[in-house]
């Protein structure tokens, strides 16, 4: 009795304290955030992206595919804070995107307009968020291939009809487009990408490739490749995050049960790979021979963490208690030190450590927007959690 007793309070003990690290955590973010938003403010259509090897602020135009993400963790961290300056500085910074609407080139438009209008309309209701979402929805259809039952990502001839992990995260905004229309085209086009991608871009042991090239078949296999990863067969860290986020969203949206089988076997490859690090935060790709002297990819963390909380809500309690301890886990270590930038430092990002393009040496070891959103939406997810609990 003594016994179990004492690992209840222990228990408790380590709530309270993942509890008071997450409210502590998004104080630091909504200030140091909204610091980031005033760097930019005065630069006419500016948005940030990063920082360079000196540590001044490098900021992207609105079609960057990044250019949505501060707006969104703006969004997130008004939600929290319910300041206004918060909801003024997500609002200028939505609108230097509104353009993007209408963008058919490429298919970012998902990451582009979803993390910020889609944050915006959820908090807001209005009218005119809601519009665009739709037409960015609009937009991003025109990308997708009956024949092959997918997404076009990019329009480049170096592949015919390439399709990454990345644009499984584009299908949230076709769910919420059927929603506020009442179109079902956008839900029908979102399962097709889901399924056919499920059915050429993952390996058996549950990790995924970056690539698949639906225009160059083999045997009947679609020729398989990374463009960001290590190697074409090793499992890029941010794309089985991507994955794991994916098809855990797209569970949330349809109830399929095999979206579902589906995020239970990418989670368990990730938290079972003994490549893995303690802390739980990935090198930038788990195959990359120089582990354990590779760097890590916060950005890759803060997604992994945010749809693991997600996904503890689907599951059984023995696969959900594991999976949520992997994710408090995370936060405590993005929290830290090692992680969390100090403040007025590291441009006004949140988190140091993050990796954009290894093999192109692009956006090495530096703070990056979506590892910031994907990390506050955790800890707002983990927030929400423990009210409910």
């Amino acid at each position: 009795m003594k016994k179990l007793l004492f690992t209840v309070l222990i228990a408790a003990s380590c709530s309270a304290c993942i509890t008071s690290k997450t409210g502590k955590t998004l104080q630091f973010s909504a200030k140091q955030t909204l610091a980031l938003y005033n760097s930019v403010k005065d630069l006419e259509g500016r948005l940030p992206r990063s920082i360079d090897k000196s540590g001044n602020l490098v900021t992207s135009d609105d079609a960057y595919w990044c250019s949505g993400f501060t707006a969104g963790t703006l969004w997130y961290l008004y939600e929290y804070t319910q300041g206004d300056s918060l909801k003024i500085a997500a609002e200028m910074l939505t609108k230097r995107i509104e353009r993007q609407q209408y963008t058919t080139n490429n298919h970012d438009v998902g990451f582009m307009i979803y993390c910020s209008y889609g944050n915006a309309y959820r908090l807001t209701g209005s009218h005119e968020y809601k519009t665009v979402i739709v037409n960015a929805a609009r937009s991003l259809a025109t990308r997708f291939n009956p024949a092959f039952g997918v997404i076009r990502s990019w329009d480049n001839p170096q592949w015919k009809f390439p399709v990454i992990i990345d644009n499984m995260m584009n299908l949230e905004l076709l769910c919420e487009a059927t929603r506020l229309s009442g179109d079902s085209s956008f839900f029908k086009i979102a399962v097709s990408h889901a399924d056919t991608t499920m059915k050429y871009h993952f390996r058996p042991d549950g990790s995924s490739c970056h690539v698949v090239d639906y225009g160059v078949r083999k045997n009947g296999v679609y020729r398989q490749q990374t463009h960001q990863g290590y190697a074409d067969t090793s499992a890029w860290a941010r794309g089985q995050a991507w994955a794991l986020y994916g098809y855990t969203m797209m569970f949330r949206e349809t109830h399929k049960p095999e979206y579902l089988e589906q995020a239970i076997k990418i989670a368990n490859f990730i938290i079972n790979n003994p490549r893995l690090p303690a802390d739980k935060i990935p090198y930038w790709d788990f195959d990359v021979p120089n582990i354990p002297y590779a760097l890590r990819d916060a950005s890759a963390g803060a997604i992994i963490c945010s749809a693991l909380i997600e996904l503890s809500a689907f599951t059984e309690k023995m696969l959900s208690e594991k999976y949520l301890e992997i994710a408090k886990q995370q936060i405590k270590t993005l929290a830290s030190f090692q992680y969390l930038a100090n403040v007025n430092t590291n441009g006004n990002f949140i988190l140091k450590h993050s990796v954009g393009h290894f093999p192109n040496n692009s956006e090495i070891d530096v703070p990056l927007t979506y590892a910031d959103y994907y990390f506050v939406e955790a800890l707002m997810r983990m927030k929400k959690l423990k009210i409910k609990q």
